[in-house]
């Protein structure tokens, strides 16, 4: 009997011992909450809202009625010139325009972005620069 009680404590004792490997990181996208030793596999995802206000909707309206928003030539969605906010939206919100970059293992990442009048004018371009599990706010103005 002491045998088999001996046996389970060095068991134990093993098995309390043992690492459990993953993403540690709680910014990544797979972060594991159970893991306790860092393995390199960590992924990170970066957002950014695109956004105008009511002064830019009037003043463009003149020459347009819808805007193409592009990420690294990818469209990311379309809306009227009279679509306007009064504050910055929240990334992900109903109507936003947001763009999700999938960021793989860096926790930064630049990106282009490019808004294109129904005319086929560029309204708008830049450089985005994403950082990991944030939400960007970018103001696009006259």
């Amino acid at each position: 009997m002491n045998k088999i009680l001996y046996s389970l404590l060095i068991i134990s004792i093993t098995l309390a011992g043992c690492k459990t490997e993953g993403c540690t990181d709680q910014d990544a996208v797979n972060w594991n909450a159970d893991a306790d030793t860092f393995d390199g596999s960590c992924l990170y995802e970066g957002q950014a809202v695109l956004w105008y206000g009511e002064e830019v909707a009037t003043e463009k309206q003149q020459f347009a009625t819808s805007y193409s928003f592009y990420s690294d030539g990818q469209i990311v969605g379309s809306q009227a010139v009279t679509m306007f906010w009064t504050s910055s939206p929240d990334c992900g919100q109903q109507s936003s325009i947001t763009i999700t970059k999938d960021m793989g293992n860096n926790t930064s990442m630049s990106a282009s972005y490019e808004v294109i009048d129904d005319q086929g004018y560029t309204v708008w371009e830049g450089i985005i620069n994403f950082q990991a599990n944030t939400c960007l706010s970018l103001e696009l103005t006259l």
